[in-house]
């Protein structure tokens, strides 16, 4: 059964480009920094010649990954036309403690706008009320929320007044259907439902920039705890575009949420059972000291094309 969300991993075009901006603009800390090869990353990542700088940045209690593939080059981009009921969609959500001085910062160093502005969810969507919500993008245009919680919402620690930026809440995945995707998640890898909510209206619409949306949001933790993995299910407007299906790990839109297993061998099987696609070949053991921090691992990916990295500590 899975443990914990560890994180997420995103693959970027230019490292350097983007440590400027998690660092400088975001006030992420730098954790490692790892140049790795060889034959177990090429099977755990499914990439011939993978040759990986990985980046561990951490804010508050989470962190995540940045992963440069410096070999084989021909990572492809993210459409520039890309929209957040695309499937391939996936951000992670930033507790701020004050949304418009995040925001402000934002502005200043001209980070690129999806939402029009911040936007406040209102009384009409009871579970979301009252929060403050942001999107925008990172150099290589993976998306990213900053989002506010009032007093009652969210976790106790993102009540926090003492910083600016607090952790990390949550990854969202755009998915095509709940009913298909939550047993995988449920059943399969044992994370719980930790709430559901039906969002639309016209600040729904501004943050996601998507006209006319409406959204069956469902909200999953791991047992022991970690970010939040929570489902985004456009019930309105139909023709998100489907996640392609020769995405590899080196494509910029490749994300790959963590999950710590205590049963890598078993979890790996569950998934694939349950419909999720191996990408590694097979439950791969990893070198001592890997930027991973894990014995064995494997990457599957949901029915929707989310990559999962299933690890063993």
């Amino acid at each position: 059964m899975i443990q914990r969300v560890q994180g997420v991993s995103i693959s970027v075009a230019d490292m350097e480009q983007a440590l400027q901006f998690y660092t400088h603009v975001l006030p992420f800390e730098v954790i490692a920094d790892n140049e790795v090869w060889g034959e177990s990353y090429e099977r755990l990542t499914g990439v011939f010649g993978a040759r990986l700088r990985v980046v561990t940045l951490q804010l508050g209690a989470e962190r995540i990954q940045l992963v440069k593939y410096l070999a084989p080059p021909g990572g492809r981009r993210i459409p520039a036309d890309s929209r957040s009921n695309d499937l391939w969609f996936q951000h992670i959500a930033i507790v701020v403690s004050d949304m418009y001085a995040a925001y402000a910062t934002l502005r200043q160093h001209r980070a690129q706008h999806v939402s029009t502005a911040p936007q406040t969810l209102p009384e009409t969507i009871p579970a979301a009320a009252g929060i403050q919500a942001f999107y925008f993008r990172d150099p290589d245009g993976h998306n990213l929320e900053l989002i506010a919680f009032p007093a009652g919402k969210g976790d106790l620690r993102w009540q926090n007044k003492d910083a600016l930026f607090l952790g990390i809440d949550h990854t969202a995945l755009g998915i095509r259907d709940t009913n298909t995707s939550e047993p995988v998640y449920t059943r399969a890898l044992g994370l719980s439902v930790a709430g559901r909510s039906e969002n639309s209206g016209t600040e729904q619409e501004h943050l996601n920039m998507v006209f006319g949306a409406r959204l069956w949001i469902t909200g999953l933790q791991a047992q022991s705890g970690g970010m939040g993995v929570e489902f985004l299910h456009y019930l309105a407007p139909p023709g998100g575009r489907a996640m392609p299906g020769d995405t590899r790990a080196n494509d910029l839109w490749n994300w790959e949420t963590v999950l710590v297993s205590d049963d890598i061998v078993h979890d790996g099987r569950a998934a694939t059972d349950a419909g999720c696609q191996m990408v590694s070949a097979g439950i791969v053991s990893l070198p001592a000291n890997n930027p991973f921090e894990c014995q064995r691992a494997c990457i599957v990916r949901d029915p929707d094309g989310h990559a999962l990295r299933l690890v063993e500590v």
